[in-house]
């Protein structure tokens, strides 16, 4: 069965000063993605999709495209790798791209465009995010089992194990009962203090640290596409307007989703705890965290071997 992880790396990374999603962090030069990769193909994925923009190709295929040609899945066949450009041609005709717009459109349009290229269960993660193995074998477990209309996953966090004291950061913040996801809200300004407490200062409003958050770790069946593109219609008309920065969320949209009876999301829970870098000050901490788990075997000395 073909199961595709979908890697959104169009992103600019403008906060961590740099293009964090090519940032050589491993102890053998790995970008965060590698890792990614790697714990997919050990979990059963069998076929990676990069979400790039197009001047990224080249790049892209000298970090990964090159040496995932020679990687096989578990069953010894080979990896297939495709690639979707997140750019404005893409964008309907109806809408005018405001002059001076260079950001994508977000997380819904990134998925939008490998629709062309995903036609089975994937699993759709940022680049900049290390989620862990047991993380990717969990949600592989669900996707081989969820039926092709109207359900999908995720694996949730704790907002206490996901927030940075560099600045603040957005997150998708969960309600969940019985196992599935009732609501999920942006809190766009999420900040953490020394003393542990967070609060999303966007609202002003204090958040529990051990509330379930969403970090773009979704499941999906290729049967979302066409919701993906009504809603992102429906943004372009009614909420993007002439703003620069306006973006199109998967958390958003996936809550809707939920809201209008079309979509019902079981929320999975990893032993693995999520780190990422979205400021140039955590880069340190991840990259420790990283040569401990290579130390403790977690992960070969190399990941290119």
């Amino acid at each position: 069965m073909k199961v595709s992880l979908v890697i959104m790396a169009a992103g600019l990374g403008s906060r961590y000063g740099g293009s964090k999603q090519v940032d050589g962090i491993g102890p053998q030069g790995e970008i965060l993605m590698e890792y990614s990769i790697y714990d997919a193909l050990r979990a059963g994925f069998n076929k990676i999709v990069f979400i790039i923009k197009p001047e990224m190709e080249e790049m892209m295929r000298r970090l990964c495209g090159e040496y995932l040609a020679k990687k096989t899945d578990k069953d010894g066949n080979p990896v297939e790798v495709a690639y979707a450009f997140q750019d404005f041609s893409s964008v309907p005709a109806f809408y005018s791209i405001p002059a001076g717009r260079t950001k994508p459109f977000g997380t819904v349009h990134a998925l939008l465009c490998a629709a062309d290229v995903v036609h089975e269960p994937c699993c759709v993660i940022n680049a900049d995010d290390y989620y862990g193995l047991d993380a990717y074998q969990t949600i592989y477990d669900e996707l081989v089992r969820l039926p092709a209309e109207g359900k999908a996953t995720m694996v949730g966090y704790l907002l206490k194990n996901t927030a940075s004291l560099h600045g603040t950061v957005s997150r998708g913040v969960c309600t969940v009962t019985d196992g599935k996801l009732a609501s999920v809200r942006e809190a766009l300004k999420v900040q953490m203090y020394e003393d542990g407490t967070l609060r999303d200062l966007a609202e002003d409003r204090a958040l529990a640290p051990d509330t379930v958050v969403s970090m773009n770790f979704w499941g999906f069946m290729p049967s979302i596409f066409p919701a993906l593109r009504a809603y992102f219609e429906n943004f372009l008309q009614t909420q993007a307007g002439e703003d620069l920065k306006a973006e199109c969320l998967l958390p958003v949209m996936v809550d809707r989703e939920m809201k209008e009876g079309k979509l019902e999301v079981s929320v999975l829970h990893s032993v693995d705890k999520w780190f990422g870098m979205t400021y140039h000050e955590d880069r340190e901490l991840v990259k420790a965290a990283l040569e401990q788990l290579h130390n403790e075997g977690v992960y070969p000395a190399s990941l290119r071997e």
